[in-house]
């Protein structure tokens, strides 16, 4: 299936049915008064997360989602009935803007969120509502109310708790390939990811996290150049960035450390919080390295770009170093589940206290 991480679509709610204006007309009751019934209210769209679903193919031809009108209202007092709503499923981890305001109208993080995108018109009023002492015999009644329509942007940003970060052919495929069950492409030329790939990593029986390659980004990349920042989206939701560099590159010519600084300016212009987030040095191709040279290898890099982060060392051709890697990885991100399970906790308390304190005074001013 083609990996389509990006459509732009148009959703409208139906219209609500009119109102009817009727009176009730049977033998021996010359005057029935009113029994026009109300118009049923306009079908909604609505986007439901899916897990079973892993792009937005459906979603690039075909484009426009409306939900059926409410029926009008009859005469005998029957309502219409109302339209169906409309239901399109999208892949969990799905963001939907709204093209002319900018406004994020549903951010799908979990399997079975359910979000409404347009609303359905109400239905109109039949005349029975405007029965009154004075006014028997009324003949107004409303029209139905208009669907919403909107113009939405739905972008996938996969949802992974690593993020591989990379010069293209600095291993990265290689890497994800040996530590989980994922395989993409592998090929010894440039761009050969052309999409994001997803691999659970296993660390133990109840111990895992998932990890999203991306295709190579390079220098120059937010003028166009390589393939862009087309893919940098699916490192947004990532709690972990782990920047992989070629630390023995075939040509001679080729500054590792440059073109290293070169892509962590290139995230920064793309979004600072995204160049903001935790982000470990990871030196592959270790193996090409002679053992007396790496020491002094190891205090470059330190020095010029892990700073204060982790800095590891690994060859994943010959997973030389890997399940050290893996290990401080399912650390850090067990540390950063928990610290968010307390933070969670904590809010839930807060919200519970403070429920407790409004049941408190409203008890107290009534006794008072």
């Amino acid at each position: 299936m083609k990996f389509v991480d990006e459509a732009r679509i148009e959703v409208q709610g139906g219209n609500g049915g009119n109102g009817a204006a009727s009176f009730r007309r049977e033998k021996f009751i010359p005057k029935g008064g009113p029994d026009g019934g109300d118009g049923g209210r306009g079908g909604s769209v609505w986007a439901l997360a899916d897990r079973n679903i892993n792009t937005l193919v459906d979603y690039r031809y075909t484009r426009k989602f409306f939900a059926p009108n409410g029926e009008n209202g009859r005469g005998a007092d029957c309502f219409g009935a109302g339209g169906d709503d409309v239901v399109l499923r999208m892949p969990v981890g799905t963001t939907v803007v709204d093209m002319t305001t900018g406004e994020t109208v549903a951010d799908l993080t979990h399997h079975g969120d359910k979000k409404l995108l347009a609303a359905g018109g109400k239905g109109g009023l039949g005349n029975l509502h405007f029965k009154t002492s004075i006014n028997r015999a009324p003949r107004q009644f409303t029209p139905g109310e208009p669907g919403q329509y909107r113009e939405l942007r739905l972008e996938l940003k996969v949802l992974a708790d690593v993020g591989l970060l990379g010069m293209p052919n600095a291993g990265k495929s290689t890497f994800i390939t040996a530590v989980s069950n994922a395989r993409p492409k592998i090929a010894d030329y440039p761009f050969t990811t052309l999409h994001p790939h997803l691999g659970v990593v296993r660390v133990g029986p109840e111990q895992s996290f998932v990890v999203a390659d991306i295709p190579g980004l390079i220098e120059g990349a937010s003028e166009g150049a390589g393939l862009g920042h087309l893919f940098l989206r699916h490192l947004s939701r990532t709690s972990l960035l782990l920047h992989i560099i070629d630390c023995a590159p075939l040509d001679d010519e080729t500054d590792p450390i440059a073109q290293a600084k070169a892509l962590v300016a290139e995230l920064a212009k793309y979004d600072e919080e995204l160049a903001d987030k935790p982000r470990w040095v990871v030196l592959n191709k270790i193996d090409l390295v002679p053992e007396e040279e790496r020491e002094a290898l190891i205090a470059t890099y330190r020095k010029e770009l892990a700073g204060e982060s982790p800095l590891f060392l690994m060859s994943a051709a010959t997973r030389e170093g890997t399940k050290e890697l893996v290990n401080a990885i399912a650390q850090e991100i067990d540390r950063k589940r928990m610290a968010d399970n307390a933070a969670m906790d904590a809010e839930v308390d807060v919200r519970f206290s403070q429920g407790a304190e409004e049941v408190d005074m409203s008890l107290t001013q009534k006794s008072e």
